[in-house]
């Protein structure tokens, strides 16, 4: 599943689509500024959460890079940066970034079930929305704690089953498509971005993140569950019932 996964990917880099970027030419400043500028609006609270300025000097590896804006973020913030992702564009489009700011980094195209790195290796392992797009996140997460130092930090994203976003998906694919028995992980799994999409429950989560020493989690209502819907609504529906759920774990 992880090639077709790659494949989708390959196709477009998360969040450099036309929509965001409009007519401006590739890897220019001004594409790149556009799709960090973009990032911040609708996701403002990654800075909060990354905290990328508390960890100077420190050895940090993001898994999936992506269009590498929040790569770009630790690298201003000093850390000493390493970088993985399963797609060759998202490598590329990263590089160029940082070789246009002036910044270095140590990337490689592989898939993060496999890291290719010692034990004890990073202070910090980062991954915003990735996990949950690969075959088996379960072993993705046992890698990262195994590459982190003793009481290093693991700070990410994945997505949440209880959610608007769900929900919605749920209707127009189950409900509307006359298929009322299929479940939220069914609906996701086929038609949230590329094939085998994972979201879970915050007691899945810390079963996922079992091995760690403490995890925090924090679910995020996000613009995504309260598009297309009228804000009375969403201001009924709990901030838990999120589609973003942030994580802080320590090994």
């Amino acid at each position: 599943m992880n090639n077709d996964v790659q494949q989708f990917w390959e196709q477009e880099a998360c969040g450099t689509g036309n929509a965001i970027v409009g007519e401006r030419d590739p890897y220019t400043k001004d594409w790149f500024e556009q799709i960090e500028q973009h990032r911040y609006r609708v996701e403002p609270y990654i800075h909060s959460i990354a905290q990328f300025t508390r960890h100077h000097g420190k050895r940090v590896l993001e898994v999936g890079v992506g269009a590498g804006s929040d790569h770009l973020q630790w690298a201003r913030a000093g850390a000493e940066c390493y970088g993985v992702d399963l797609t060759r564009r998202a490598i590329e489009i990263t590089q160029a970034r940082f070789n246009l700011y002036g910044f270095k980094t140590n990337l490689r195209q592989i898939d993060a079930e496999i890291l290719p790195f010692p034990d004890d290796s990073f202070d910090v392992v980062y991954s915003w929305g990735v996990i949950h797009h690969a075959e088996h996140p379960e072993q993705i997460v046992r890698e990262v704690r195994r590459v982190l130092k003793p009481s290093g930090l693991f700070i990410g994203m994945l997505y949440g089953r209880h959610s608007l976003v769900a929900v919605k998906l749920w209707v127009k694919h189950a409900l509307l498509g006359g298929q009322p028995w299929r479940t939220l992980s069914d609906v996701i799994y086929h038609h949230m971005e590329s094939i085998g999409t994972k979201a879970y429950t915050l007691r899945e989560l810390r079963t996922v993140f079992t091995e760690f020493r403490s995890v925090e989690l924090t679910p995020l209502q996000t613009i995504y569950d309260q598009s297309h819907l009228p804000a009375w609504l969403c201001g009924l529906v709990p901030s838990r019932y999120g589609w973003f759920i942030a994580v802080r774990a320590i090994k």
